[in-house]
């Protein structure tokens, strides 16, 4: 329960606003290069967002065309049928993040981003404790990080096309759409509808985050409105997937075992849940998810330096991946007064080596603090 009690997830929320805030003070974040990768994911949204809503379409026109033969004006069944299609189509299959998934599987603009503004996120760092004694300075998370190979990660992406891309995706994508369609077909089932939601959850929390909080969505379940739990854990399942997604820069560099991995996002489960929950809702706004997911990305980079130590140079860094694997200053985050988050994580650092990466810093290319 400790990795995803209440506190933990109000802090990653907060870390959401913060981060946000942050991402959107570089002026780097608004380049054409940018732009114009936007403007082409913003297309692209609409069009497979118009061709994935062509049943939708097709039942709406159908029920136009019977209207114009039998009165409706006094039957509710067509509404009901118009509104349970589009509740499946954002909340069950989550269709607004197919385009999000595909467009981080396709292109290295992502990538990129994180790291411009995990750059950003250090040189903020030093102008605002610049008048700080410079061994009580955390080191630096973008000039070591640059020097991982992303192990061709980027260059796959590169040359792979579009399509390709579509392909890839459309496959896990599938799979879990299928899973999840079933579900929610099999709570129709009389007298043994009403648990499958539930015990599907307590399914899944158990394994993700402990008994304790599947028990107390398990008992939910059996009180709220299908409606409100279907919400709800597709909300959990999106929050996870895209925090997963957003993190994988730093996965291409720093590379983790499935196991270690697996108890990386566990012990930090309820921060992750904050952070990643509420961009989860914001990327089904319609054309602007594409861009808040651009925001969600560059709000990542400053969550890494929250959630990790910084990385040492490349080679052999097996000790600290082993050390990373436990999360040793959550308690410290958690109990942290808002104000004072940029002080966390202060990595005690000599004062040559501090003024040196201080320097590295600041000297990077781009626009200089404001």
């Amino acid at each position: 329960m400790s990795n995803f009690d209440p506190n933990a997830i109000i802090r990653g929320a907060q870390l959401t606003l913060v981060g946000a805030n942050r991402a959107l003070q570089n002026p780097e974040l608004f380049t054409t290069n940018h732009y114009r990768q936007a403007a082409i994911a913003v297309c692209a949204g609409l069009a497979i967002r118009i061709i994935l809503n062509i049943p939708i379409y097709a039942v709406k026109a159908m029920l136009w065309l019977l209207s114009t033969i039998v009165n409706l004006d006094h039957e509710t069944w067509d509404n009901t049928l118009v509104g349970g299609l589009d509740f499946v189509s954002k909340q069950v299959l989550q269709i607004p993040f197919f385009l999000m998934m595909v467009m981080s599987n396709t292109t290295p603009t992502l990538d990129n981003l994180f790291m411009d503004s995990l750059r950003w996120v250090d040189q903020t760092y030093i102008q605002k404790h610049k008048s700080d004694d410079p061994k009580q300075l955390r080191a630096m998370y973008y000039p070591t990080l640059q020097m991982y190979s992303t192990h061709g990660a980027v260059e796959k992406k590169e040359k792979r096309t579009f399509m390709d891309g579509v392909i890839l995706f459309a496959t896990k994508y599938g799979k879990r759409a299928a899973i999840s369609m079933t579900i929610y077909l099999l709570t129709f089932i009389p007298k043994i509808g009403p648990f499958v939601l539930p015990a599907a959850s307590f399914y899944t929390f158990n394994k993700a985050v402990g008994p304790v909080p599947a028990g107390i969505i398990f008992a939910s379940g059996l009180i709220l409105p299908k409606r409100y739990m279907v919400s709800f854990l597709q909300t959990y399942f999106a929050s996870r997937s895209l925090m997963s997604q957003l993190l994988q820069p730093y996965f291409d560099r720093i590379r983790y075992t499935k196991q270690q991995k697996k108890i990386w996002f566990i012990d930090r489960s309820g921060v992750l849940f904050g952070f990643s929950a509420a961009f989860a809702v914001m990327l089904k706004i319609p054309l602007l998810g594409v861009l808040i997911y651009g925001i969600a990305e560059a709000s990542t980079a400053y969550l890494i330096t929250k959630i990790t130590e910084p990385p040492p140079p490349p080679g052999d860094n097996q000790a600290f991946i082993d050390s990373e694997v436990r999360w040793k200053n959550k308690h410290l985050l958690l109990n942290l007064p808002l104000e004072r988050l940029d002080e966390f994580n202060a990595k005690l650092t000599g004062a040559h080596e501090a003024t040196e990466q201080a320097e590295r810093v600041t000297a990077m290319p781009g626009k200089k603090f404001t």
